[in-house]
């Protein structure tokens, strides 16, 4: 997020397939909840193709890469490392460390994907859990990234989009914003204008 030390979120495995989508949502995640960029293996090139069409449609920077070198980028990091799992430390014991070191350090966000090495495990400054629980990463990622941010990420402007959508009680309001036109619509006149965005 802009004005603080980057946050990358790195998807460590990858099923084609199986886990296009909890992929996908990792890296649509970590943008909308102040990530500065996501890394995908290298053979989730459909997630990664995705989510850069969502961050040029709804706005960034928000960066996207594939790698090979997983365990080399976690290795290498020159900040700290959290690694999120169900057998860590509780988030909310923690937290407070986390934010201080990233007042001045970059923020490596490991979310598995599949069964995560050991390796993983001991090069991460903290293991950390939201929850003891078997739940999803995604769930885990999002609540990681508001604890971290302190909420501030949900009031982030995003830059060169296409789209933007107006808060409404009811209704869905989208404007594109390139031709300063709008698509207001109730409930019960039409499908939404992002269904797009919610099936992928």
């Amino acid at each position: 997020m802009q004005g603080y030390p980057e946050v990358a979120v790195l998807r460590y495995g990858h099923r084609p397939g199986r886990d296009d989508r909890m992929t996908t949502h990792v890296g649509l995640t970590a943008r909308a909840l102040g990530a500065d960029r996501v890394l995908f293996p290298d053979n989730a090139t459909q997630s990664a193709e995705t989510v850069r069409d969502i961050t040029g449609r709804f706005g960034g920077p928000f960066d996207v890469e594939l790698t090979e070198e997983l365990n080399a980028t976690i290795e290498g990091w020159e900040g700290v490392v959290v690694h999120l799992t169900m057998y860590g430390e509780r988030v909310q014991d923690v937290e407070a460390d986390v934010r201080d070191a990233h007042v001045d350090q970059p923020v490596l966000v490991v979310v598995g994907g599949e069964k995560v090495p050991g390796d993983v495990y001991e090069h991460a400054d903290w293991n950390l859990a939201v929850t003891n629980q078997p739940h999803s990463e995604v769930a885990g990622l999002a609540v990681f990234l508001d604890r971290l941010f302190d909420g501030r990420e949900l009031e982030q402007e995003y830059e060169d989009a296409e789209r933007r959508v107006v808060p409404e009680e009811l209704g869905k309001h989208v404007v594109d914003v390139r031709e300063s036109r709008s698509d207001s619509r109730s409930p019960s006149e039409a499908q939404s204008a992002s269904e797009d965005v919610d099936e992928e």
